[in-house]
């Protein structure tokens, strides 16, 4: 094996707690009754649902940031929260943009990167996945997204051809997201696969699902316990 690819939003960063506080600082205290935690796993969903639908193709892509302000706007309505300008609705779903890393990637990924090729492999805007990456300080060596494809995970064809400008076939590649779906799509391609269980992707009152499963080549905690059992070294000057 020499490269691994990782999704990004959920499985490398935190979504939740960023785009909550957007939420709870626009609010300022306005829609008091509003679950705002429950709204931003809505606003997750509904995003979900909505690349489902889309066919693309690169001629007529469709950003994931314009994505994500349909679905506010549709949210909003169905809440019949009337308090944000559209100034404050477009600055919401750019909150999209600004997720943090989760503690364990960049060591993970520093010493993921002393035997593989790290790359990204997200739905997100790329311009999203480079503002998360350099705001998080997250070495990847590669970024691919959507966009650059012409369509969303899990459609075939993100995944092979991100492989073939890697140079490397499926079975040298393996596909690294705390959602099962992304991996399994990638398995059925001929990609390995590691599942990181992400107990806390949507929050303290969610449970996601962190099951481990033997249908996986790898199962971790999270990308330490990954880089530990493809015997990536430690850190120099490092206890991790």
């Amino acid at each position: 094996m020499k490269a691994l690819m990782f999704d990004v939003q959920g499985t490398a960063t935190d979504f939740y707690t960023p785009v909550l506080s957007a939420l709870e600082e626009a609010s300022g205290g306005r829609s008091p009754e509003t679950d705002w935690g429950a709204f931003v796993n809505e606003w997750r969903s509904m995003y979900f649902e909505a690349v489902d639908d889309i066919q693309q193709s690169r001629d007529d892509w469709v950003s994931v940031h314009a994505v994500y302000r349909a679905a506010l706007d549709e949210l909003l309505m169905a809440y019949s929260i009337t308090i944000f300008s559209d100034e404050e609705c477009e600055k919401l779903a750019g909150a999209w943009q600004t997720l943090t890393p989760w503690d364990d990637v960049v060591p993970g990924i520093r010493r993921l990167n002393e035997r593989f090729v790290t790359a990204t492999l997200s739905n997100a805007d790329v311009s999203a996945v480079v503002r998360i990456s350099r705001s998080g300080g997250i070495p990847w060596n590669v970024i691919f997204a959507a966009e650059m494809f012409g369509t969303f995970k899990p459609h075939p064809r993100i995944y092979l051809e991100a492989a073939r400008f890697l140079g490397l076939p499926p079975k040298d590649i393996m596909m690294v997201a705390s959602h099962k779906y992304d991996i399994r799509a990638a398995a059925a391609l001929g990609f390995r696969t590691a599942f990181v269980a992400r107990p806390h992707e949507y929050g303290p009152s969610v449970h996601a699902d962190t099951k481990f499963e033997d249908e996986f080549d790898i199962n971790a905690r999270d990308f330490l316990d990954l880089a530990d059992q493809l015997d990536c070294p430690p850190l120099p000057n490092s206890s991790v």
